[in-house]
């Protein structure tokens, strides 16, 4: 049996137990900090306890609840939790983290060989403790969230209600850190694409490029490092996870569609704009034309268009550049010229697209964003088209095909953004997903306390890796 394994000491601080499994909180903060926090509090939302330490420790109680009642497992799992000072400005924080302590691969009775699985599910599946003298999951929450210079005045909401208002609610922030723990993650590492150790995670066996075909256990390291960076091309290739998206995925995925010409004919990830009308289903169709102007505009419609382009644009839909004036104004400028829709182009590299931000009720066609890469695509082959006098047509529509966070086979996509993004790279959901899911990259304030269908797709996830 192989195992990787980190020895650290702490002090048993409470457990509960449920007919599933048993969660126990290991406190590892010293006198006066964190759980030992003696500071007076008023009881909120549920949560009855009277010092900081204690209504922290009831917070990671309710969520080690949700988790006990929902896994099963005749081993106690174990979660080394301690309050620690994280990166933090006001504008970004890290609010937590958590992981497996120790994986162990091909132990008596492995469901896959040769693969990675973390301490907990381990245990669950063998029986006993693989080492009783470390616990199965360490984790680590901003201590000075809400405090100056640290999101100041926005501190963890305690309450168990999920009534946090504008506040970050701590149980959901745990249940999401408590699920990565528990597996939901890869151990490979997905920057060089390096296994642990030559073995693949369990996540590997499951995680699929499809624009390759091949799962991550297949690959080679510099394959895994792009696979890593493919927005919208990586999935989740397991069952239970694929059957279940049905029912918690809102249908209709936003997209760009190019019917002609055939070489850059397909479907195109958007970034949805925040005014005008909501993209449909069948959509708008239109013949796209470039915003093309002399300088100092050259493509990026900060003022009114000339005539020439004037003339270019109306009736079509227009694409348009990124960069000098806000998205509003460029998209009220090509209305103004007769646009009947319009695309705009990222100026800096990465994917998947953000939105389009901004008000303006005046705007009355729809916009979207596309990465800087798809733009050049569509730029040379409209660069073509003027040679060869066949135009570009293309739809801005809702597929009602495809599932908000899926690909058209009903697979998962996770989160491979480019350039990577450490820590959140592959082992989340796409921020596609809709509604919005526990294990995408970022917490989410609509977030329900709910790990299973019909609300989420965590539980699902986990059974299919074996729990």
């Amino acid at each position: 049996m192989n195992k990787l394994l980190t020895f650290l000491i702490a002090l048993l601080l409470g457990s509960t137990s449920w007919a599933a499994a048993t969660i126990t909180i290991v406190n590892g903060d010293p006198p006066g900090v964190g759980f030992n926090d003696p500071t007076l509090v008023t009881p909120v939302g549920g949560n009855s306890g009277i010092t900081l330490g204690a209504q922290r420790l009831n917070a990671f109680q309710a969520a080690a609840s949700k988790w006990g009642e929902t896994l099963t497992s005749t081993v106690p799992i174990r979660v080394l939790a301690t309050w620690d000072a994280l990166p933090c400005t006001d504008t970004a924080a890290v609010l937590g983290s958590a992981g497996a302590l120790e994986v162990f691969s091909d132990f008596p009775g492995a469901p896959q060989p040769n693969a990675w699985y973390g301490k907990a599910e381990t245990n669950k599946l063998i029986g006993f403790d693989a080492d009783p003298d470390t616990p199965d999951i360490r984790a680590r929450f901003n201590v000075n969230l809400g405090q100056p210079g640290c999101f100041t005045g926005s501190p963890f909401y305690l309450g168990l209600d999920n009534q946090h208002g504008p506040y970050t609610d701590l149980v959901t922030v745990l249940l999401h850190e408590f699920a990565h723990g528990l597996g939901f993650q890869t151990y490979t590492d997905d920057q060089s694409g390096e296994l642990l150790a030559g073995i693949p995670s369990i996540w590997d066996y499951f995680l699929l490029d499809t624009s390759t075909g091949k799962v991550w256990k297949d690959m080679t390291d510099a394959e895994r490092a792009a696979s890593a960076i493919k927005s919208g091309k990586l999935v989740w290739n397991g069952v239970l996870v694929t059957a279940a998206a049905q029912s918690v995925l809102q249908r209709g995925t936003p997209i760009l569609t190019v019917l002609t010409p055939p070489e850059v004919a397909g479907v195109y990830q958007v970034g949805t704009a925040g005014f005008g009308p909501p993209l449909s289903s069948p959509g708008l169709t239109g013949e796209v034309m470039p915003v093309v102007d002399t300088p100092p505009d050259l493509g990026l419609a900060c003022a009114p268009l000339s005539p020439l382009n004037l003339l270019a644009v109306k009736g079509k839909i227009a694409l348009v550049d990124r960069g000098v004036c806000t998205f509003v104004v460029k998209i009220r400028n090509v209305q103004d010229a007769g646009a009947i829709g319009a695309i705009v182009v990222d100026n800096v590299a990465g994917a998947p697209p953000p939105g389009l931000g901004g008000s303006d009720p005046s705007i009355v066609i729809p916009a979207v964003r596309i990465t800087q890469e798809d733009g050049q695509v569509l730029k040379q082959a409209l660069a073509k088209r003027t040679r060869t006098h066949s135009g570009m047509f293309a739809n801005l529509g809702v597929n009602l095909g495809v599932r908000a966070g899926a690909d058209p086979l009903g697979r998962m996509l996770m989160y491979a953004p480019r350039p990577n993004q450490p820590g959140s790279s592959v082992s989340h959901y796409d921020t596609s997903a809709t509604p919005n899911l526990l294990m995408e990259p970022a917490i989410n304030a609509d977030l329900t306390h709910e790990v299973k269908p019909p609300f989420d797709l965590t539980y699902p996830l986990l059974r299919d890796i074996g729990w």
